[in-house]
């Protein structure tokens, strides 16, 4: 199936059996709670983040350093939403040579993605299991790495306005597998135009 933005953006195209630890490139978005407008305003089509977006960004950028076999593809950060390539890396091999693009295979109880149940639980005790978690000889699913980076962004966002347990993003996620290069390209021009279609997209106040 080829990426449509129309239809997956949408909703999730998680797959029942899939192992998403396994080595490849995901499509992941993810919306901010009640798609409140959070983290940046649109600008004659450039994002201009605000200081909970830089805290989003930052957040994203550090995972590399508590999940090595993780590879940032292209980002961006809407006002209530965000969309991202994360790649996983064979933990073995290290970064860049680990399949990029890879067919649906067997998942196994010790590395199934568990449902995102991110939001009036403990911040601080979610973010330290979900590192600690990353620290093992293995690589993350999808779901722990979209976890901790939630966890991290509600605990720093909650500090910088004194708001304690208040939630910050949407209980789940969206995410896809990137099967070919033709896909990838698509998603990443998608990720790139976004700014630029805010009026239309889906997720604008207007429409929600």
């Amino acid at each position: 199936m080829v990426f449509n933005p129309e239809i997956h953006h949408r909703r999730s195209i998680r797959l029942r059996d899939y192992d998403y630890s396994r080595a490849g490139a995901y499509f992941v978005t993810i919306c901010a709670w009640q798609r409140e407008c959070l983290f940046a305003d649109i600008v004659d089509g450039t994002v201009r983040l605000n200081d909970m977006g830089r805290i989003v960004l930052e957040c994203w950028d550090g995972l590399p350093g508590h999940y090595p076999p993780v590879e940032l593809d292209v980002f961006v950060a809407m006002p209530n939403h965000i969309h991202s390539i994360i790649v996983i890396n064979d933990p073995g091999f290290g970064q860049g040579v680990g399949a990029r693009f890879i067919a649906p295979g067997p998942v196994t109880p010790d590395n199934q993605a568990k449902p995102d149940n991110q939001g009036a639980m403990n911040q601080g005790a979610m973010n330290q299991g979900a590192m600690n978690q990353g620290a093992m000889n293995r690589a993350p699913t999808v779901g722990e790495i979209v976890r901790a980076f939630k966890a991290r962004c509600t605990h720093a966002i909650n500090i910088s306005r004194n708001t304690p347990g208040v939630p910050v993003w949407q209980r789940n996620y969206y995410e896809r597998v990137i099967r070919d290069e033709r896909e990838l390209a698509a998603i990443r021009q998608y990720i790139a135009d976004n700014p630029a279609k805010w009026a239309e997209d889906e997720n604008h106040p207007s429409r929600v």
